[in-house]
Formats: C-alpha cells, structure tokens, sequence
C-alpha cells in the first residue's frame, strides 16, 4: 500500500495566559491507503489536536502535514470529520442531513444517499429527524454525511465516547463495515484499548505533557475479531502496559519526583 499521509516533526505549541505550552512535540506518522489506525493517549497528551491539524482545522503549528504528497492548509471536503458530537442539522431529515449542501433532488446525489442509508444500516429511516434517532443511530448519519464527499482520510475523534457499551459495540461492527466496503483509510481518537485494538491495522500509543508518540503496535489479527480470543488479549496486554508505563511517568511528573 502506497502512503497516503505523511506527518514529519510536527510541533504545535498553545500561547496561555501562562505562557507557551507545547501539546504536541516531534510527531512522525506514515499512514498507508486503505489503512485503520488509531490513537490513544491520556487526557491532554494532544491526540484531538493532532486530528484537528491533520483535518487542516489548525494550521498554526510547525513541521510537514502532507496528504497525497500535498500540503494541508485547510478544512477540505477530501478530509471527512466526525467529532463526539453528532453535530445533525435538526430541522432536516436523515437523507437530507446526509446530502447536506448538496440537492437530494439531482439522480446521483439520490443514488449515492441511497447506498450509503443501505451501509450505515438506516434503511427505513430517511424521513426520521434527528429527535427521532438514537446517538447509534445519528453517529450514523453523521458518517454516512462525510462518506458522501468521498473522503481521502475519515477522522474520528471519540465518536463513540458518549454511547452506551451495547450500542458501541454495535457501532464498531457498522465502523468495520464501512471501512471494509469502501477501503477509506481511517484515523480513529479514542480513550477506550479494547476499541483502539478491535478496530486498527496499528495503534498509535502517545504520551503527554508534551505529546509524542511513544509506541506504534501493529495488530497482526484477522478480521472480524474476537475480544475474548487469546491472540486478542495479547494485543490488549501490550497495548495497555505501554498506557500504564505512560500513566506512571504522568504520576511522576506531576509529583516532582
């Protein structure tokens, strides 16, 4: 697989009222066409604003964010955004919320609407309103809106933090399938190791204070995945003792020690 985005001794640096605090430090990141890589850090280690740069939503940073051998400078319909939030127009139905800017009433924007309610799995709910959805259900439309641009790279950040377990779990499977059908290279933030292990080609471990990427883990597992399967576990174990190393050192910064 080709490269398809290339992140090179990245800095970004927030002027404070106490001055300048540096949220992400020499950050290097190859991501490879088709690929699903995700992100996990502690709170404050920068994995928000490294999505938010890599979407061209900041721009105030230093060092190369290159996607397609081009430069990002700014917010592009080739990079798809899906934030917690589901961020619906409420006035506006699902189909039409997935058309967006676009007229539902032109024979291709129909087509593709139609396919993409048939893979988020919301066949039967076109004409419902965002009041009317669960937050499954609405992170769905939300997808399905970025997925009709035809997005070079979808970023993900903690889109799933707010749902239920059940509902989550669901969500990822709905994730997988997407990813599988379409072959949109993916950049999912996330708090949760199970869902960093589950869903990526490779985790990216990252460290705060400031942020850098302390660890890259390749999850060489088939899919679909099974959470209770020993090999699963494995990846968990390494996964989450590299978040614990990241953790003690937190604790030892913050004590001084």
């Amino acid at each position: 697989m080709s490269t398809i985005l290339d992140i090179d001794h990245l800095n970004k640096t927030f002027d404070t009222p106490q001055g300048p605090v540096q949220a992400l430090r020499s950050i290097k990141l190859q991501v490879k066409r088709g690929e699903f890589v995700t992100i996990i850090g502690p709170s404050g280690c920068g994995k928000s604003t490294l999505l938010k740069i890599i979407a061209g939503l900041d721009t105030a940073h230093n060092g190369q964010v290159l996607l397609e051998n081009l430069q990002v400078d700014r917010p592009s319909i080739d990079k798809g955004f899906i934030f917690q939030e589901h961020r619906l127009f409420p006035w506006l139905t699902v189909e039409k919320n997935i058309a967006a800017d676009l007229s539902i009433k032109q024979p291709e924007v129909r087509k593709k609407v139609d396919e993409l309610v048939g893979i988020v799995r919301l066949q039967g709910f076109e004409k419902a309103y965002p009041r009317e959805l669960s937050g499954g259900m609405s992170q769905r439309v939300a997808i399905a809106r970025a997925l009709l641009r035809n997005p070079k790279v979808l970023l993900l950040d903690e889109p799933f933090g707010a749902l239920d377990a059940f509902t989550r779990s669901h969500m990822q499977e709905v994730l997988l399938d997407i990813w599988r059908q379409n072959q949109t290279t993916m950049i999912l933030v996330t708090h949760d190791i199970d869902e960093a292990v589950y869903l990526a080609n490779r985790v990216v471990i990252m460290d705060a204070r400031p942020g850098t990427i302390r660890k890259i883990v390749p999850v060489d597992l088939p899919y679909p995945r099974k959470k209770s399967s020993t090999a699963f576990q494995e990846y968990r174990r390494l996964v989450l003792n590299e978040f614990e190393r990241v953790e003690e050192l937190e604790l030892i910064d913050s004590s001084g020690i």
